[in-house]
């Protein structure tokens, strides 16, 4: 593990890994000089779930000299919501992002949605959405993986709430206030996580808002169109009965 950690951070970037040896360099490369843009102090989170490909070799050599960057190894394949909370639970940044390795949502976009947050300091999380009217979505999916996005985000609607048409977006920001009384209590480690995430802020009653983003399909998706499909169809299913439960067990205060 790479613990050379920005002190004091404001702003904590979370991604999540697995076997990405083939682009994990190129998007190290691209987050180093994006860096260099940002006014206040930056921690970046990789955590790399148990991989067969070398990705945590690779991004331990080309961040064991900046001081931005915490890579977490994980011994564990539990799934990208596992990752997701791993690093969340560690990020000390007033704003914590979490966005995937491939940047589909461009970097830039992170200061709009700062702009957002200081705009609206009563905002408690902002949502990155593919669906809003306003978003530009500059190469898309493939017609099966989008018409399958289309479907769940209808399941999403009838099943456990209404008002958020793309909670799978991978860019998402919580302020610092958010972050524990959310992550601590998220038992989904799949792909379907994010509707718990939001399901919880909701209950707990975390103000969020929807921004349009940029979005660029990028290859090699680690989603199994059938395997994982279904999974997150389960879950969808029995993630609303579990946010109760967590929250009757587990009450914010």
């Amino acid at each position: 593990m790479n613990i050379n950690q920005t002190n004091n951070p404001f702003l904590s970037i979370v991604i999540p890994a697995f076997n990405e040896a083939s682009r994990v360099k190129r998007s190290i490369q691209d987050i180093r000089s994006f860096l260099t843009r940002l006014p206040k102090e930056t921690e970046v989170i990789v955590v790399i779930e148990k991989s067969s490909d070398g990705t945590a070799e690779i991004a331990e050599n080309l961040t064991k000299d900046d001081s931005h960057f915490q890579i977490v190894v994980s011994d564990v394949q539990r799934g990208k919501g596992y990752a997701v909370k791993t690093g969340m639970l560690k990020a000390k940044g007033e704003i914590v992002f979490f966005m995937d390795l491939d940047l589909s949502t461009p970097l830039v976009e992170i200061f709009k949605f700062l702009g957002h947050f200081e705009s609206n300091p009563e905002t408690d999380i902002v949502i990155g959405s593919r669906q809003h009217e306003e978003s530009e979505i500059i190469k898309k999916q493939h017609p099966v993986r989008q018409n399958m996005g289309h479907v769940f985000n209808l399941f999403v609607q009838m099943l456990a709430f209404k008002g958020i048409n793309d909670t799978q977006c991978g860019f998402k920001a919580f302020r610092k206030r958010s972050v524990f009384p959310l992550f601590s209590r998220q038992k989904t480690d799949g792909f379907s996580f994010d509707v718990e995430i939001l399901l919880l802020a909701r209950a707990i009653g975390f103000k969020i808002d929807v921004l349009p983003v940029k979005w660029v399909n990028a290859p090699g998706s680690k989603v199994r169109i059938v395997r994982d499909s279904s999974k997150m169809f389960f879950d969808l299913i029995r993630v609303k009965s579990l946010v109760k439960k967590t929250l009757k067990t587990n009450p914010y205060k």
